[in-house]
């Protein structure tokens, strides 16, 4: 073993260890990293990287994208938006056994749309729909797991954050990787909702039927959310017709999210003061991530630790396929330790290389590419609903502590099963993900 591939191993658990002791996940990488980088070279080289690597990335303009859609869905979440989107689809399917939690896998997928984030989504519609559901005899297990696994909708339908940062990383279309994750997004919230009307009609004291609305009533549930409607059809329509780039229809939908919040007289001075309090600080916090996942590859680069990955995996005698699988059965295993965008920005650039260079059902470049992102965000979003952390998990455990986290994790078997399902046929069907992205031509 070369030194370079030792320093990299070395960095790889330092980092674990860091993390287990409970050291910020930015502080948990770039210690190693620097230590790393003095080993490969010298101290003074060290200071020079440092000089210029946090202005170089805090200037980079397609970054701009991520507060602006992070400001975009704390603007809905304090206008009232999850709220309406909640009664809309409760008014449709509330009277179903299991209803209400379908309902909020609709809303959860909705609110994705405007929001971007697997946390804040968890976070939003839970303290909007667990009261509802509670209220209404469900029992805490299909309550908590429902919300747990509804907020990764956040990252999967477009908007979504790692999706950004993972086409920023691999200088891959934004608008195209936005397309392709539409239909492993619908296709992830019809098998929730799927696996809600299975467990029901197997054990039906989970949960209980609510009246059901009337026509006039789901009008009124259904007109209320036109500003949802009309704000993704902006933002999206703008971006994949061309009117504007990404991060143009992210300010815009910031704007319009805004807009709206003032018009409903939800968003007021207080509520305006903590979306913007919001905002800065999970942006903080991503670019926290972002220095300290840079320091730890840039002496990845030095160690040459990607390029002797690649050449090793492109030279293993098995299918390309079983080298893919491989790696999403790492990046789940990696998911119980890391959040989605520490665990991007830290293998992404070792891993990427060596997958482009694996011949993959024929796809040209671009396109494998772009199926491997989606294949990604879905093992991520398996991660944040896995035991033995699961953080999507920890975030409705903290809004419902009535349930313990045991029963939530019982609770979560189900769905993390239609996600495997989902992530096997993503992997052997590619022309899932990349249908709508081949219609752009």
């Amino acid at each position: 073993m070369t030194f370079g591939m030792t320093v990299g191993l070395l960095m790889f658990a330092v980092m674990l260890a860091l993390m287990a002791i409970r050291i910020p996940i930015a502080a948990a990488m770039f210690i190693p990293g620097a230590i790393g980088y003095v080993a490969m070279s010298d101290w003074p080289n060290l200071q020079n990287l440092l000089k210029g690597s946090a202005v170089a990335r805090l200037t980079v303009y397609d970054l701009s994208v991520i507060p602006l859609f992070l400001l975009m869905g704390q603007f809905a979440t304090q206008g009232g938006l999850s709220r309406d989107l909640f009664r809309a689809a409760s008014a449709l399917v509330g009277h179903i056994r299991g209803g209400l939690a379908m309902a909020s896998i609709l809303s959860a997928g909705a609110f994705g749309a405007v929001c971007g984030s697997s946390v804040a989504t968890s976070a939003t519609i839970t303290q909007v729909a667990y009261p509802q559901m509670r209220g209404h005899g469900y029992q805490g297990r299909l309550s908590t797991a429902t919300l747990a696994a509804g907020g990764t909708l956040g990252i999967l339908i477009p908007p979504s954050v790692p999706l950004v940062v993972y086409a920023i990383l691999t200088e891959q279309n934004i608008a195209k990787l936005f397309a392709a994750a539409m239909l492993p997004g619908i296709f992830a919230m019809l098998s929730y909702i799927l696996v809600i009307a299975i467990v029901t009609k197997l054990n039906p004291a989970l949960a209980t039927c609510q009246e059901k609305a009337s026509w006039a009533q789901r009008g009124r549930s259904l007109a209320a959310i036109w500003p949802v409607i009309t704000i993704f059809l902006v933002v999206f329509g703008g971006i994949y017709g061309g009117i504007f780039s990404p991060t143009e229809g992210a300010a815009i939908g910031a704007i319009c999210t805004f807009v709206a919040g003032l018009a409903k007289r939800e968003l007021t001075r207080d509520r305006l003061k903590s979306a913007l309090a919001g905002t800065a600080e999970t942006s903080a916090m991503v670019f926290m991530i972002f220095l300290g996942a840079d320091m730890m590859n840039a002496t990845l680069a030095l160690t040459q630790m990607p390029a002797h990955v690649a050449n090793w995996m492109t030279t293993l005698d098995v299918p390309a396929v079983a080298i893919i699988l491989a790696i999403l059965v790492f990046y789940i295993l990696l998911g119980c330790v890391m959040d989605e965008l520490s665990m991007l920005l830290l293998t992404i650039p070792v891993i990427f290389p060596a997958v482009m260079g694996l011949d993959l059902f024929g796809l040209p470049p671009d396109l494998k590419a772009i199926w491997f992102g989606i294949l990604v965000l879905v093992t991520v979003g398996i991660g944040l609903i896995a035991p033995p952390i699961g953080l999507n998990v920890y975030v409705v455990n903290n809004l419902a502590p009535d349930v313990p986290i045991v029963d939530t994790y019982r609770g979560i078997f189900p769905f993390l099963a239609a996600d495997l399902v989902r992530m096997v046929l993503l992997l052997l069907f590619p022309v899932i993900s990349l249908y709508f992205v081949m219609q752009m031509g």
